[in-house]
């Protein structure tokens, strides 16, 4: 396993190649970002900005949202995996937020957690993006990332992964780190054909060194 030391040299070798790695949904306040992280959930952020407009502009706050039905909003969102589930997690989330928040988006992970359709990684993003609240949100990026660095065991948990990284990397880094693994685990360290040829950090990934062989 790689030591807190290489991990946070490692996550700034990622920064490096990826100044630029930020987030790469668009919304135009914190409830919209809400809905659009939940719906980027096994869809691509690309793909839930094609289709958010339209569904920001017909339901623009929590009570306009909460007021619909599902099979309502399921048009808006049809383009999307899961969009059955989605729409009914959109709606409930909203009526939620109307009923126990004053139809404000919370800023705790356990208040967060509490609306539906919001895990903890969505809680984590919206925290750290819309509050600037240090946390580490771990994707299917990060976590892929993690575990072919040796950064964690192969078999380790979602919070494991985010318990390990916030140990390594320092608290006011937490978010570039993560926006610097989605980058790389994106256009680097794909799922398949990973780019480990010409990778600056093939020295400190057996992973990559077996895929070179």
């Amino acid at each position: 396993m790689l030591s807190d030391q290489e991990i946070f040299q490692a996550v700034k070798v990622m920064r490096r190649e990826y100044p630029e790695a930020g987030t790469t949904l668009t919304a135009d306040t914190h409830f919209h970002f809400l809905l659009a992280v939940i719906l980027s959930a096994q869809s691509t952020d690309q793909s839930v900005n094609n289709l958010t407009p339209a569904l920001f502009a017909r339901y623009p706050t929590p009570r306009d949202l909460a007021a619909a039905e599902p099979d309502e909003v399921e048009p808006y969102i049809q383009k999307l995996g899961l969009y059955h589930n989605k729409a009914k997690y959109l709606v409930n989330c909203s009526r939620k937020l109307v009923t126990d928040f004053n139809s404000q988006v919370p800023r705790t992970l356990k208040e967060l957690t509490s609306l539906p359709g919001v895990g903890r990684k969505v809680a984590d993003v919206v925290m750290a993006e819309c509050f600037a609240i240090p946390a580490f949100p771990v994707d299917t990026h990060v976590s892929r990332v993690a575990r072919r660095l040796a950064m964690v065991p192969p078999k380790a948990t979602l919070l494991a992964i985010e318990k390990r990284l916030m140990e390594a990397v320092p608290r006011d880094k937490w978010l570039d780190a993560h926006h610097s693994m989605i980058f790389w685990g994106r256009y680097r360290c794909m799922a398949r054909n990973p780019r480990c040829n010409d990778c600056p950090l093939l020295q400190i990934c057996i992973t990559g060194q077996q895929n070179v062989m």
